[in-house]
């Protein structure tokens, strides 16, 4: 097939699989796997490929061992008791969201943000029974918290593990590198700045929270085996273990701790986002094997843009709006050499660029339900318990939240690296 036909082909798979994502009128699973049945049938993408290249098994073990262990974990009361240890300490119900969705973006800054996600929406299943308010207004919040924090520290998210691998840059370079503040700095700022947002979108849930606190019953099993699988996560590695082993051994633990409930472990996983991650794998490696990631490379190049300013705000904010539909990784990989060569260009350090770059394709993401992998399995345990996505309310809360930190942070590196 000639490659220009085969550009075209795959470009119109990937806007008809996210157009057909975000309306939400057809499973989400069928959309995406639909997309990569007709780039395998048209020749664009080999079933080899599809399987050993494109899907990433290592995200999809994550995903279902640690659902596995999030449904014994909900099993255990373990969420009931920190709900309500929660609400006993805060008064009003905006606070709630708030102090929930600041610690995911801390335990989101160390840990894997699917991971965090897991393990936060058994609680804030129970604080939104409890508080009998809307779950949207506690899963969406929470799944854009963990993403805000992809570039605080090194091993956040791949695109920083990337970046330090390719410029050497040391853990601690993040906050303090070349004597100026560094790019988990400056994240911290656009953090709280976005946190800060949430107070203001959700000031009206003033419901008073009178919640004595409770002497529940928990069993620990389940908290102990959420514990040392993130634990495995973050050191295995190390040792050769893949995450998706890890995931897939610590949801074979659950499914025996939770033998009781096997059947509705298994029946009730949200299978509709694990097949639409798996399509969207798929959708993405064919954008890149085709060459439309270089075509746009190789277009921010020759885009005639001779000032370093205009250049900082072009590569933040395409790469926001690029990252809210597909990986950030092939991206980030791609668009690193083309900063450095931009720089070179300008004759100014690249620092600047690469961490406009990356700060935008890290926080993008969170625009759209389908923009990150946290964000998609939010959605769909949403869904799971009986909640409706819908695309405007949404936007609603990512895109305020979102730009706040992308446009704090995009100041901050102009004023302080550029």
């Amino acid at each position: 097939m000639p490659p220009g036909l085969a550009k075209i082909i795959v470009l119109s798979v990937f806007v008809a699989c996210y157009g057909l994502a975000l309306s939400r009128k057809v499973k989400i699973a069928y959309a995406s796997l639909g997309a990569a049945a007709v780039l395998i049938i048209t020749g664009i993408l080999s079933v080899s490929d599809a399987v050993l290249k494109a899907v990433k098994w290592d995200v999809l073990g994550i995903y279902w061992g640690f659902m596995m262990v999030s449904f014994v974990f909900m099993q255990s009361r373990m969420p009931d008791l920190i709900a309500n240890r929660i609400l006993a300490r805060v008064k009003t119900e905006k606070y709630v969201i708030f102090y929930l969705c600041l610690l995911t973006a801390f335990l989101s800054a160390f840990m894997e943000n699917v991971g965090v996600v897991l393990m936060m929406a058994p609680v804030a299943i129970s604080v939104s029974r409890k508080m009998n308010s809307d779950l949207f207004d506690y899963l969406v919040p929470i799944a854009i918290s963990s993403n805000v924090v992809t570039t605080f520290t090194m091993v956040a998210d791949p695109p920083s593990i990337i970046l330090a691998m390719e410029t050497g840059m040391k853990p601690l370079d993040f906050y303090l590198f070349h004597g100026r503040i560094g790019l988990g700095t400056i994240t911290l700022m656009g953090v709280m700045v976005a946190m800060a947002t949430l107070l203001v979108q959700f000031r009206g849930r003033r419901n008073p929270v009178n919640v004595a606190p409770e002497a529940i019953a928990t069993t620990k099993g389940a908290t102990w085996l959420f514990v040392l699988g993130v634990a495995a996560l973050a050191i295995g590695p190390e040792f050769g273990v893949r995450p998706g082993i890890v995931g897939f051994g610590v949801g074979v633990i659950a499914l025996i701790m939770g033998r009781s409930y096997l059947k509705e472990m298994l029946v009730e996983f949200d299978w509709n986002s694990f097949f639409f991650i798996m399509g969207v794998f798929m959708v993405i490696y064919s954008l890149n094997a085709a060459g439309l990631l270089k075509d746009f490379a190789d277009m921010v190049v020759h885009a005639g843009i001779d000032n370093p300013t205009a250049m900082l705000a072009f590569l933040v904010w395409i790469s926001v709006a690029l990252s809210s539909f597909m990986d950030n990784v092939p991206y980030t990989i791609l668009m690193i050499p083309v900063c450095q060569n931009l720089a070179a260009a300008f004759g100014i350090e690249a620092w600047s660029l690469l961490y406009g770059m990356l700060v935008g394709t890290g926080m993008g993401g969170n625009i759209t339900p389908v923009g990150a992998t946290a964000n998609v399995f939010a959605c769909g345990i949403l869904e799971k318990n009986g909640g409706k996505v819908e695309l405007g309310r949404y936007l609603k809360v990512s895109i305020p939240f979102s730009v706040a930190a992308v446009l704090t942070c995009h100041i901050l590196i102009q004023l302080i690296w550029l």
